[in-house]
């Protein structure tokens, strides 16, 4: 007669209960950002309030949109540091266009955002094509972007803009909270986001080149074509980054963007993205960037001076990658 070897109820139970449970490099985020949330109401009791939590998602709208561009290209193992100069002449060619030009919004909004994502094909033709390392390629774009800003606005901010280019900077009443409908079109564009690299082939494909680009090609899948097409589509969240600035401040200027791109890289690595490729979901670099976000408002309320801020969000940056490096090696 054969026997049956019986399952302890209590491995079987918590076997079944971590295969129902995301993993850690997704949960962590989530739980850095309660953790922060607790921390700073304990704080300050100015922290907890929907105007509060309203300002926040306002401070970090620009940097949140140009951070779904700057996860797709980490996603295949690249980096892109020119995503803030490069929202920052989308700005001013939007808004001087407009101004100086006279050109219809919806028009003078186009050619901004054309020029963003003329950029970014600039920089998948040249990973691409040319086989030179997105560090570089996006250094020099880098460079180049501040350059023609400078010179195209003559490094004077634009001013006297049409409302309609300013409306994402409104606000409407939310449960007595006032919301700005450019933090609602950030949140909509990181699910759109999600969906598209969660349910889509196109999506998969950015993952399979980010994870392996040799075994993908040797699969059939067009690597190149979907580097390129990662660079391009990122060029245009970053035109649409430069429409939420620009309603959020008013104005055109020339000095926008020169940090942004180190504050949408550290919401990518804060979110659990691995700058190796491959690995990472769109969602967490909201959190990430919702994290930065929150330490900046807390420390604000705080008193706290701006330079013990970046101190912070620095310390953030080094532990999130060294947490990435231990779970590759855990991972082998």
């Amino acid at each position: 007669m054969s026997t049956v070897a019986a399952v302890p109820k209590g491995n079987a139970m918590s076997t079944s209960l971590k295969d129902k449970l995301p993993p850690l490099g997704v949960l962590g985020p989530f739980i850095a950002l309660l953790a922060a949330c607790i921390f700073f109401a304990t704080q300050t009791d100015r922290f907890l309030s929907g105007q509060n939590f309203s300002l926040i998602l306002q401070q970090v709208m620009v940097v949140g949109v140009i951070a779904i561009g700057q996860t797709l290209i980490i996603l295949t193992a690249g980096i892109d540091l020119s995503c803030g100069m490069v929202m920052a002449l989308g700005s001013i060619v939007m808004t001087k266009f407009a101004a100086d030009l006279g050109l219809p919004t919806p028009v003078a909004i186009a050619c901004g955002i054309a020029v963003t994502t003329l950029f970014g094909l600039i920089n998948g033709l040249l990973v691409t094509r040319l086989k030179l390392p997105p560090f570089i390629v996006t250094l020099g774009t880098l460079n180049i972007a501040f350059a023609i800003t400078q010179l195209y606005s003559q490094s004077q901010t634009v001013t006297d803009l049409p409302d309609a280019m300013t409306w994402l900077g409104t606000t409407f009443g939310l449960g007595g909270t006032n919301v700005a409908y450019g933090a609602v079109l950030m949140l909509l564009l990181y699910f759109a986001a999600w969906f598209a690299l969660r349910e889509t082939q196109s999506g998969r494909h950015v993952y399979a080149v980010g994870n392996n680009p040799e075994a993908t090609r040797l699969t059939g899948i067009p690597t190149q074509k979907v580097l390129l097409g990662v660079y391009v589509i990122a060029g245009v969240f970053y035109g649409i980054a430069s429409l939420l600035s620009v309603s959020r401040t008013g104005v055109g200027d020339p000095n926008a963007g020169q940090t942004e791109n180190l504050d949408a890289i550290t919401a990518v690595v804060l979110g659990g993205t691995s700058l190796f490729g491959g690995r990472g979901v769109i969602l967490g670099t909201l959190v990430g960037a919702l994290i930065v976000g929150v330490f900046r408002n807390g420390l604000t309320l705080m008193g706290v001076s701006s330079v013990y801020q970046v101190l912070v969000t620095g310390v953030l940056v080094i532990l999130a990658v060294a947490a990435d490096q231990m779970s590759r090696k855990s991972a082998r």
